[in-house]
């Protein structure tokens, strides 16, 4: 069997998560529900598994720093920086150039760098199992959420029979990946049944990834064998900054999950949330106090309830608020309603229009 190889994508900028999260400490290198960062915690879980020598990262050249003082386990070859953002097809086609260099038929495992994940066993077999199928049937195989409630920010991927090739996980033939739906939409296909979250995780063989990126994606092809040829010499870094730059910015769902007809999906029912927003910190934070606030710092609440307030650098003090989040960092606090989180960009938005980079 071939060895598996990890590769952690953790290039985001995550403006939901401002004030905590800025330019350049963005989401992923936070810590959110303990002592390690949302991206340490990802390493981690892998490295139960699969050699930390195994163990790839691809990110923004902007966050090297960052990046590399929170991975010292990891080699720093390992680290791959894109020149500027391209979204994830790009960004898995540069990695894969290098990791094709030592293994071209591994098997690679995709996976956010800011995401929840629970029961790291159940997490495990099913990257086993997808492995499987990525080595057997020369698929491109997702982990597919079991859907909870009609969940309106996430993707669908629609299955059809079931396929078994000797692992006890629920393995499916996919039908086609589907946009983020209204509530109706997507109470329907919880109701219909054989749909699932799109997890963004990915496995396949990096042959097999390299040649479906030559037949739905052979512009960006073209460009990743030019970048190829410079891999290991002294002219690498400036034309991966040229070439790079070249490339259409496209999502590998697009780009090949939705062309491509060997795409299979495992079921994962391990727990699993994308955290995109500060609802959803507060949602699973499991220290709350009777009056349900999960506070985290010096902080006074008198008449407060179901409220998140963060401030670990001065004393904050809540009065007879509810389904409130407040979020205290270096000169900056954020105030809003729990119900309004996700427009905690938009805020992002005013600041850039007003040129107040220092808060960014």
């Amino acid at each position: 069997m071939s060895k598996n190889y990890c590769l952690i994508m953790a290039g985001g900028s995550g403006t939901r998560f401002w004030p905590r999260s800025r330019v350049v400490k963005p989401k992923q290198y936070l810590s959110l529900f303990g002592d390690l960062s949302l991206i340490q915690e990802s390493v981690q879980r892998f490295a139960n598994f699969i050699p930390e020598d195994r163990i790839y990262v691809v990110s923004a050249k902007s966050q090297q720093e960052v990046l590399e003082s929170q991975t010292t386990n990891l080699p720093k070859e390992n680290m791959i920086y894109e020149p500027v953002g391209k979204n994830t097809l790009p960004a898995i086609g540069l990695a894969a150039l290098f990791i094709a260099e030592k293994d071209p038929d591994g098997i690679l495992i995709v996976s956010p760098s800011d995401h929840l994940i629970q029961n790291d066993e159940l997490f495990q077999q099913c990257i086993e199992s997808a492995a499987l199928i990525a080595e057997k049937n020369d698929g491109i195989v997702t982990i597919g959420i079991s859907p909870k409630y009609p969940a309106t920010g996430y993707g669908y991927v629609q299955t059809a029979e079931e396929i078994q090739i000797g692992q006890s996980i629920k393995s499916f033939a996919v039908t086609q990946f589907v946009e983020k739906p209204n509530v109706e939409v997507a109470t329907g296909y919880l109701k219909s049944g054989g749909f699932f979250w799109n997890s963004g995780i990915f496995i396949f063989k990096v042959s097999v990834f390299l040649e479906s990126v030559q037949k739905y994606a052979p512009e960006l092809y073209a460009d990743l064998m030019r970048i190829k040829e410079h891999i290991g010499a002294e002219t690498y870094e400036e034309a991966v900054d040229r070439i790079y730059r070249e490339v259409t910015s496209i999502s590998i769902d697009y780009g090949i999950l939705e062309k491509a007809s060997n795409v299979f999906l495992v079921q994962g029912d391990f727990i699993w949330n994308d955290l995109g927003s500060w609802e959803e910190v507060y949602k699973y934070d499991s220290n709350k106090d009777e009056n349900q606030n999960a506070t985290s710092g010096e902080v006074v609440l008198i008449d407060t309830k179901n409220s998140y307030v963060y401030a670990p650098n001065s004393l904050v003090a809540v009065v007879g608020l509810e389904d409130v989040i407040v979020v205290q960092e270096g000169d900056t606090i954020l105030v809003c309603k729990r119900d309004r989180a996700e427009d905690i960009k938009a805020v992002v938005g005013e600041i850039t229009k007003r040129k107040l980079d220092r808060y960014l």
